[in-house]
């Protein structure tokens, strides 16, 4: 059992206090409410519920298609910048592809944390079932949907986050099917219609994989799917990096969607030097603070939870709310009470950042990490 004292974050404002930690546990937090403006004049550390990042490709130069021990990899570089629990997320691929990235995933979560790595809370599966008009950074191995397959895929491991085209699913109860599975479908890499995304949320689709791209945009005339994400969506995720995502068009998806969250979409590149670098099945050059195929297209970010804060502050938001689209909505999209918030019998997945914002320390399960 070990105290932390400083200015600590709770779902009902800051507090200058103290808080215990044992085992694994939050277990006791005392304080005085103190303003934001207050905390961020003090010169004091400020304790805030860990990252928890639902879009993961990979990072520190490795990919998680890649197979082996990518996932352990992966999971030691995100605890260095905050996250503490991420989804492991897949690129589309031919089906035996899958089947040993998911094995592989399988084979990580049968193991002991180790508390060196951020928890995997298992796979969101990014594709294959999208549009081949809108590929972004996806290979073309897209194909239909076809239950059987994804129950097989989800008996491997399971699934917590699916994207899909719903304009590409033949059959929307196959939609209802899959959310009384327990899976968050979403739409993403979609060419469909304002109409196909509000039929679509009709049948269970419960977010936006990436809002603003890989979809049909907003015009007055034919809204897209964007139109119907602003319109109708309680959840959407989003890239906060500042380059697939204007400032104004986030503070326009802030106001538009209660439950907006973000997502850094990481790959191999992030924590790397400008170079060539593997996104599922192929080369990306990581240049200027982004990720691009050959032909320049955006192929996912080199974004970190950390610096997603600081940007986000950077455009206007208090930390109390960035920290909320970080953590707090993430938990509450999947349905985990446990963590994304400090509260007493919370998991005691914390970061430590100073008055900069820059990170001090992170604690996942009770344990520091420098």
């Amino acid at each position: 059992m070990f105290n932390l004292t400083g200015d600590i974050l709770t779902p009902t404002g800051w507090l200058q206090g103290s808080m215990t930690i044992t085992g694994t546990q939050v277990t006791q937090i005392r304080g005085t409410p103190i303003s934001e403006e207050m905390v961020m004049r003090r010169d004091e550390l400020k304790f805030i519920p860990g990252f928890i990042d639902l879009h993961v490709h990979g990072g520190a130069g490795v990919d998680l298609m890649s197979g082996g021990d990518s996932l352990a990899h992966i999971a030691r570089h995100q605890i260095k910048h905050g996250t503490t629990s991420f989804l492991a997320t897949s690129m589309t691929a031919p089906l035996p592809e899958l089947e040993q990235v998911l094995t592989g995933i399988k084979q990580h979560l049968s193991q002991t944390i180790d508390k060196d790595q951020a928890e995997v809370l298992g796979v969101h599966l990014e594709g294959p079932y999208i549009n081949p008009g809108r590929l972004g950074a996806q290979p073309a191995w897209t194909r239909d949907i076809v239950l059987a397959e994804i129950l097989h895929l989800n008996d491997i491991t399971p699934i917590r986050v699916l994207t899909l085209a719903p304009e590409c699913v033949g059959d929307r109860h196959l939609i209802e099917h899959l959310t009384q599975m327990g899976i968050r479908v979403q739409i993403g890499h979609s060419h469909g219609s304002y109409e196909d995304g509000v039929n679509a949320l009709k049948h269970g689709v419960s977010g936006f994989t990436h809002l603003f791209n890989a979809m049909t945009p907003l015009h007055h005339r034919e809204p897209g799917m964007v139109g119907a994400a602003l319109a109708h969506a309680n959840y959407a995720e989003l890239i906060p990096d500042l380059l697939h995502v204007h400032p104004g068009a986030i503070h326009v998806a802030l106001r538009a969607i209660p439950h907006l969250y973000c997502v850094t979409d990481g790959t191999a590149a992030t924590g790397m030097p400008d170079g060539m670098y593997m996104l599922g099945s192929q080369e990306v050059n990581k240049c200027l603070g982004g990720v691009r195929l050959k032909d320049g297209t955006l192929a996912g970010s080199t974004l970190t939870m950390i610096d997603a804060l600081r940007n986000l502050h950077s455009i206007g938001l208090s930390v109390a709310e960035a920290s909320q689209r970080l953590s707090a909505l993430p938990a509450q999209y999947l349905g985990l009470h446990d963590r994304g918030h400090l509260t007493e019998q919370a998991i005691a997945d914390i970061v430590v950042i100073d008055q900069d914002l820059h990170l001090h320390t992170v604690y996942t399960r009770g344990e520091a990490h420098a």
